[in-house]
């Protein structure tokens, strides 16, 4: 396991050596979580790449996770799907 100092550290050099502007490490967990819950990554799944324990991990995905209009939509099309067929 890392240090946060190490991990702090490895972050800010991978940002470097990539040419991508300056941003927190706790900013790119929020973009990581919100990005698999909009391809529709099962929450098991989540938690796993995420590494949030079991017990807690429906806490950490309310925390984490941002449900965006891109997400209600796609759940829309289902439900609509599911009920009326394609249309």
């Amino acid at each position: 396991m890392l240090s946060p100092n190490t991990d702090f550290h490895v972050w800010k050099r991978l940002l470097r050596d990539a040419g991508v502007r300056d941003g927190r490490l706790h900013d790119a967990r929020h973009t990581a979580a919100t990005v698999l819950l909009i391809l529709g990554v099962p929450d098991v799944v989540i938690d796993s790449i995420m590494g949030w324990e079991p017990g807690g991990a429906a806490r950490m995905r309310a925390r984490y996770m941002h449900v965006t209009g891109t997400v209600l939509r796609k759940v829309a099309h289902q439900v609509g799907d599911a009920l009326w067929g394609d249309v």
